[in-house]
């Protein structure tokens, strides 16, 4: 009982956490800010974000690599982008059938794919096996793949909500201003993140599915 005491102490003051603590901290602190000083916001939302990897490379450093930081991980990137999501709904209310429907299928396609890995033991959920749509194996077997394709969405998020506001600096020999220019630029990689998570959600309910066959199958076998 003392060794389990000090060993949750111990992981909860290690270099990982205190990056998750700042990476939160940073998140709450743009949500409540994002009414009044939204260009502030943003900057905290992707510091919040960009955090994510020194996150990665200090657990990978001192040995501190666990599903449960996994999962962390994976929840203040979900919940961050929900909470932005729904502040472009009053942004742009017109389009908050397009936001809903971004939201849901981002948080049901992690959800399913995080159940699926944890039913099939595997260590975290950018874990896939050959089975996967080759989409899913290139997105999380490639990280530099993953980290353009999450930075891309992010940045579309994060200009749109910014373009509301701003237009930003003016773009040589273009007849925009930068924030709409990288909306307009990202959004074929958001388009990507989209099909990704659908064929991620896809993929997760059909692993489901088939375990849920094999167990009644072995249910069957022993009766």
């Amino acid at each position: 009982m003392v060794q389990h005491t000090i060993s949750f102490t111990t992981c909860w003051g290690s270099a990982k956490w205190l990056q998750g603590y700042v990476r939160i901290a940073f998140a709450v602190v743009a949500f409540c800010i994002i009414r009044d000083v939204p260009g502030t916001a943003v900057a905290l939302y992707l510091a919040s974000f960009f955090l994510d990897e020194f996150d990665g490379i200090a657990a990978r450093a001192f040995n501190q690599e666990s599903r449960f930081g996994a999962m962390l991980d994976m929840l203040t990137d979900r919940c961050a982008t929900a909470c932005l999501i729904v502040n472009l709904a009053l942004l742009y209310p017109s389009a908050t059938p397009l936001f809903q429907l971004s939201l849901s299928l981002d948080l049901a396609s992690h959800w399913l794919h995080t159940h699926s890995s944890v039913l099939k033991s595997n260590e975290n959920h950018k874990i896939v096996g050959g089975s996967c749509n080759w989409l899913i194996r290139m997105y999380y077997n490639s990280h530099s793949v993953m980290s353009l394709i999450c930075t891309g969405n992010e940045l579309f998020y994060c200009c749109l909500l910014l373009c509301y506001h701003y237009s930003g600096p003016s773009v040589p020999g273009i007849k925009m201003g930068l924030y709409p220019l990288l909306v307009v630029t990202c959004a074929p990689v958001a388009l990507l993140k989209a099909v990704i998570s659908l064929m991620q959600l896809l993929s997760a309910s059909a692993d489901i599915t088939a375990m849920d066959c094999l167990n009644k199958e072995k249910k069957t076998s022993r009766d």
